[in-house]
């Protein structure tokens, strides 16, 4: 698909599967709700619907910020038509919502949107490649995904049966994980490596406690790093394809502190590696003539 093409499917399929959710997701939510008191569905009404704006805000007006927000409630979608099924919603509908929101969640976990994302919130004459998410990071990612999906459909359906109390008190534990929790996440959208004119740089809060940059004229070769690389791993680790990275003198990537080490670590490194999610459009970039 030509670079154009994937721009444009970038920036307009988040906004078209996330506005297409909020059509089914309408018809699905009000009819798994028919039996519950006009309170509650009012209640969860106003909550969805301003749930489905906050969404709705990100998708029109693209950022990092946008993209953490897209990112993590996409997967919520097709977790609420199974509820809706399960409250005896009409079958189609559910249905429908499910397969809409599963479109939706796999466009917004798509490199090609991240990558958009990232660059709308770009500076100057900078191009900003995300960097794929450390295997150690997926599995408690994933739980803290789980349980509050979970916590967000339990409150849903206690107000839904009308246990207002457990309800409110479920909503308010939700809210505090929610504002605890995203600034956090929000650190995995803001890790790039970076082309610029004057060389590349490496921004990764999570694995780096420094930006890394190497000069243009320190840069000796950029390329796909090979099975038996002794470059330093700076991907987390991730899998897939990393990019090695090889400069002329040695550069100093600055590690973030541990319990052994809490000061940090320094490491002076000839070689190095990063896993841009779409390696072959950063190297590209990366060795574009200037």
């Amino acid at each position: 698909m030509p670079k154009s093409e994937i721009a444009a499917f970038a920036g307009w399929a988040p906004i078209v599967t996330w506005f297409a959710t909020g059509a089914a997701g309408w018809l699905a939510v009000a009819d798994a709700l028919r039996g519950a008191e006009d309170a509650a569905r009012v209640v969860i009404a106003v909550a969805a619907g301003v749930l489905w704006l906050a969404v709705a805000v990100a998708v029109l007006v693209p950022s990092t910020v946008s993209l953490t927000v897209l990112r993590w409630t996409a997967g919520l979608v097709p977790a609420i038509g199974v509820a809706s099924l399960v409250a005896d919603a009409e079958p189609g509908w559910a249905v429908i919502l499910i397969t809409v929101g599963v479109v939706h969640a796999s466009v917004s976990a798509s490199a090609a949107v991240g990558r958009a994302y990232a660059q709308a919130s770009a500076y100057g004459d900078e191009q900003r490649f995300p960097l794929r998410l450390p295997a150690t990071f997926i599995v408690p990612l994933v739980a803290l995904w789980l349980a509050w999906c979970a916590g967000v459909l339990a409150a849903a359906l206690l107000l839904a049966h009308g246990r207002w109390g457990y309800g409110a008190a479920v909503a308010v534990v939700i809210a505090a994980a929610t504002a605890l929790v995203l600034p956090r996440a929000h650190r995995l959208a803001t890790r790039w490596l970076v082309v610029v004119p004057a060389g590349l740089v490496v921004h990764d809060p999570v694995v780096l406690s420094e930006t890394l940059m190497v000069t243009r004229a320190n840069l000796q070769s950029i390329g796909l790093a090979l099975a038996d690389t002794e470059a330093a791993d700076l991907t987390g680790p991730s899998g897939g394809h990393a990019v090695e990275v090889t400069v002329r003198e040695m550069v100093t990537a600055l590690l973030p502190p541990t319990r052994q080490q809490p000061t940090g670590r320094a490491m002076h490194v000839q070689a190095f590696l990063v896993a841009p999610s779409r390696p072959g459009v950063a190297l590209a970039a990366a060795t574009a003539p200037r």
